[in-house]
């Protein structure tokens, strides 16, 4: 218990709320801005095959944003992350003719061009 003087402002007690869940989002993007933000349903995590689903869609925005880009062709960079390496998705980019520009297992560093999206 405090002492407070007669003319002290009351005291105001908080309500705890829930903080807003966390958002996951699949962010494609170049040197002049992102191509395609795909965000994913609360509560779901990407793997593999909700990895390819993006591409679809890359592909599709790249075609509308970008023409002309997919014929005369791009090299993509990606992490290292199982979700990309994963077969399905290595299958996906063989398929699609897509070139990767690979970052190696063992690095833990991040991707160079995160260092371009994420610098405010």
């Amino acid at each position: 218990m405090t002492w407070k003087h007669l003319s002290s402002p009351v005291t105001k007690k908080f309500k705890v709320q829930r903080s807003a869940a966390k958002v996951r989002d699949i962010v494609f993007w170049d040197a002049k801005g992102v191509i395609l933000l795909d965000i994913l349903p609360q509560g779901q995590f990407i793997n593999a095959v909700l990895y390819c689903n993006p591409l679809d869609r890359l592909r599709d925005a790249i075609h509308r944003k970008k023409p002309g880009l997919l014929r005369r062709g791009f090299v993509l960079q990606r992490d290292n992350a199982t979700r990309h390496s994963a077969n399905l998705a290595q299958q996906w980019m063989q398929r699609n003719g897509w070139e990767i520009l690979p970052h190696s297992a063992k690095n833990s560093d991040p991707v160079p061009s995160d260092f371009h999206f994420l610098d405010p």
